[in-house]
């Protein structure tokens, strides 16, 4: 984290307008201050209610001139309002640098935009930097190729270090206690799930954490997710997932689950010791109801890292390049959360490139690409599909993904090892059960409808008031067409374009 360095380094380069999205308010004005004192130049800050008022201390420029600190004087007369305060800032012989707070409510004025274009456009005769500041900005074309965007660093797990040992230091010296107790598993898991939060946020977490009884434990973990989901809101395309699992749970699959064994150290941190690239990703093709959604989430339960949802559908906004900052927002989330599996079910839906949507789904697959090839975080990517001829060629081609996988529908050994999986999960004993009458009777079934044929089962024995037995499930079953059937054609041709495509999961 250098935000100090990147900040004056924008300035310096004489931008006349810098833009910065953000929530951490005084995070910025603190980092704006140091910049304007290293750089020697006046700060003013405006908001709605207080105006324009200079921050930094006025210099003494004679032995009789008022040096008071900003705070001791009043706003700028007649700058409450945005477009004075503009007009104000036209006008001034002063250089320096001028933060408006709150911007976005305004910029849709004209009056506002060409105040701002004429004090850009007389930058070089008068030096006044004019910095955007808000939870989004948005400029029009010909401010907006004037201007330079700053983003505040995200923490990442050195700074989330750091600052839970700050807290605890605080902590202790303020009498909580002696020293802080709990698990190094617990902390090591803190660390990475306050890592891509905002600096504020994740001090705030982590304070609660250690000041809620003086220890980190792996309640303080539930605590951070909720919170955590809470803070990304229901709209967001990032989803924290809760409910992963672990790969004992997850039937067949049997050389996919080699090939994530043979990367797991790896991936979790010691790649470079062991003279190796740390995976990527993977992609998984195949059947509806086979298990790729499971398995996805099975990588991040068996690797002890987050999980990350990612919904394509909650990217799109119909205004001209919010879908791809949305993508970009996402992406910049999941890098900060690493290590961590980014999970993205039915990729096909959202980078299917096609003719109606103008363009903004090449755009998106674009920008996706580009993280893909470009990324040094350890985010292992997983994407799901179903539908392999929307797959544009740019995604699936050799290099995009370390591999590519295809489930198909469980063999007899799998579809054994899932009625026992879902019948145990339910409190019921497979032994009791004809499994091997069942396992014959299902062929051509995915997992997700033997799961089915057997809850159908439980909810018939229930009526009857019975105890569910085999012959209940083999009714159901019966009853069942499953999709290997009903869309025989369709898979024939799925399994026939993964032949020499790609590596059998199973």
């Amino acid at each position: 984290m250098n935000d100090l360095g990147d900040l004056t380094v924008i300035i310096r380069s004489r931008f006349p307008i810098v833009t910065i999205e953000t929530h951490e308010e005084p995070r910025v004005l603190e980092l704006l201050e140091r910049v304007a004192n290293l750089e020697n130049q006046a700060l003013f800050v405006w908001n709605v209610t207080d105006g324009l008022r200079r921050r930094n201390p006025f210099p003494a420029r004679s032995a009789g001139a008022d040096a008071r600190p900003a705070a001791a004087r009043g706003p700028i007369p007649e700058t409450h309002d945005i477009t004075g305060a503009l007009k104000h800032i036209h006008a001034t012989p002063q250089n320096g640098i001028y933060v408006l707070l709150d911007i976005h409510p305004y910029t849709d004025n004209p009056v506002n935009q060409r105040l701002i274009k004429n004090t850009a456009q007389a930058y070089a005769k008068t030096a006044r930097t004019i910095v955007l500041v808000g939870p989004k900005v948005s400029l029009p074309p010909d401010l907006d190729r004037m201007s330079a965007r700053f983003e505040l660093a995200i923490p990442d797990a050195a700074a989330i270090r750091g600052l839970i040992k700050e807290e605890a230091q605080s902590f202790i010296q303020s009498g909580g206690a002696d020293r802080l107790t709990g698990h190094q598993e617990a902390f090591d898991i803190l660390v990475q799930h306050l890592a891509g939060m905002c600096l504020d946020d994740a001090r705030r977490l982590a304070r609660q954490a250690i000041r809620d009884d003086g220890a980190i434990t792996m309640d303080d973990i539930s605590r951070v997710l909720k919170a955590k989901q809470e803070m990304l809101g229901a709209n967001s395309p990032v989803e924290i997932q809760f409910a992963t699992t672990k790969f004992s749970e997850v039937a067949g699959l049997k050389q996919l689950k080699r090939w994530l064994d043979q990367r797991r150290a790896a991936f979790l941190g010691r790649a470079a010791s062991l003279g190796l690239d740390p995976p990527k990703g993977l992609l998984l093709v195949g059947v509806q109801g086979a298990g790729k959604s499971l398995a996805a989430k099975a990588v991040a339960g068996s690797w002890g890292v987050p999980l990350l949802g990612l919904d394509f559908s909650t990217l799109y906004n119909k205004w001209l390049g919010e879908t791809e900052r949305n993508l970009r927002e996402a992406l910049k989330f999941a890098d900060a959360m690493a290590p961590c599996v980014l999970w993205m079910d039915e990729i096909e839906k959202g980078v299917a490139v096609g003719s109606s949507d103008g363009g903004e789904s090449r755009r998106l697959l674009g920008s996706l690409l580009t993280w893909m090839a470009e990324r040094k975080s350890r985010v292992f990517l997983v994407a799901t599909a179903n539908d392999i001829e929307q797959l544009p060629p740019e995604l699936i081609r050799k290099g995009r993904f370390d591999e590519i996988f295809f489930v198909d529908l469980p063999d007899v050994e799998a579809r054994a090892e899932i009625f026992s999986i879902h019948l145990k999960r339910r409190g019921l004993d497979p032994e009791k059960f004809d499994v091997a009458g069942l396992v014959g009777a299902a062929e051509g079934f995915s997992g997700a409808e033997i799961e089915q044929a057997i809850v159908s089962a439980l909810y018939e024995a229930h009526a009857a008031e019975q105890p569910v037995a085999t012959g209940h499930i083999a009714a159901e079953i019966e009853r069942t067409r499953p999709l290997s059937v009903v869309m025989a054609e369709r898979i024939s041709a799925l399994r026939e374009w993964a032949a020499g495509r790609t590596v059998m999961a199973n």
